[in-house]
């Protein structure tokens, strides 16, 4: 049972959208319409420096993760790696994909010729946190959202 880490194609989203939905805040937050998660991966894919990885281990979905590559002119003129949507199917967990996800992010970022690795987490993930903290993460900021609703056109 090999790993195989790649870049998301348009046919793995029904299952990364069932991970992002497969627990008690993504059952809340992700919907049924496919349709929407389609349009927005393929508006993804257009995107530079905005890649959607997916890991498959013996030809299922079992783990996904989003990594944007920013550049800036705060630390230095930093490259940054942001690490978004990290998940491992429920049926995986314990089994040290996390940890595998988390290093393939930090290669693709290293190529990418960043210097630093940043993610956010729901306050609410404990065991995100000490997963992450055990990785040599640390809490460094807090964070803020702001609720614009639907972009102007959808209702």
């Amino acid at each position: 049972m090999s790993l195989l880490w790649r870049e998301a194609v348009r046919a793995d989203v029904p299952a990364i959208v069932a991970m992002l939905a497969d627990d008690v805040l993504g059952q809340g937050r992700e919907g049924a319409d496919l349709a929407r998660y389609l349009a927005v991966f393929d508006a993804l894919q257009q995107e530079g420096g905005n890649t959607l990885i997916v890991g498959e281990q013996d030809g299922q979905v079992v783990a996904t993760y989003q990594l944007t590559l920013i550049s800036g002119l705060s630390l230095k003129a930093a490259r940054r790696a942001q690490v978004e949507s990290v998940r491992v199917a429920a049926t995986y967990h314990g089994r040290g994909l996390g940890t595998a996800l988390m290093a393939d992010a930090e290669t693709r970022a290293r190529a990418g010729r960043c210097t630093l690795m940043q993610l956010t987490s729901n306050r609410a993930r404990d065991g995100a946190h000490a997963f992450y903290g055990a990785l040599g993460y640390e809490a460094s900021h807090l964070g803020f959202k702001k609720i614009l609703g639907p972009p102007p056109g959808d209702a």
